[in-house]
């Protein structure tokens, strides 16, 4: 169990690291070149989208560098848990836009890091 959490965790932060880029390429760009799914950057400034892909950026790093770094470890699950809200936070937003068929890789995102949470506070915690 432990080697599918490092999994799940270097997968979700290079989902999130990945999803940094809207911090580097304008929003009407990323708009234009990432069609229906990607309409939602529209919506918020650039300071926003910068802030946004500023958490992503120190996520991707809580989700790997505690445990690595062996360096307050405990901050993966928590970190984990904040990944969780921030995709419900897209789930919701997406419902609230009328996406459905785009929700769907945001509602694996989500069970990923559920999972990652429940398994660093719980059976594969790394005080325990």
């Amino acid at each position: 169990m432990n080697t599918t959490l490092w999994i799940f965790a270097g997968l979700l932060a290079a989902i999130l690291l990945v999803s940094t880029s809207k911090m580097f390429i304008p929003r009407e760009k990323i708009a234009a070149v990432g069609g229906t799914a990607a309409q939602w950057v529209l919506d918020f400034s650039p300071t926003a989208l910068r802030t946004i892909a500023s958490l992503e950026l120190l996520a991707a790093a809580g989700l790997i560098l505690p445990a690595a770094l062996n360096i307050a470890p405990i901050l993966v699950p928590i970190t984990a848990t904040c990944v969780a809200a921030l995709f419900a936070g897209a789930v919701t937003m997406r419902l609230r836009r009328g996406e459905r068929a785009t929700v769907t890789p945001d509602l694996i995102y989500l069970a990923l890091a559920i999972f990652l949470a429940w398994g660093r506070f719980g059976p594969e915690s790394f005080t325990g």
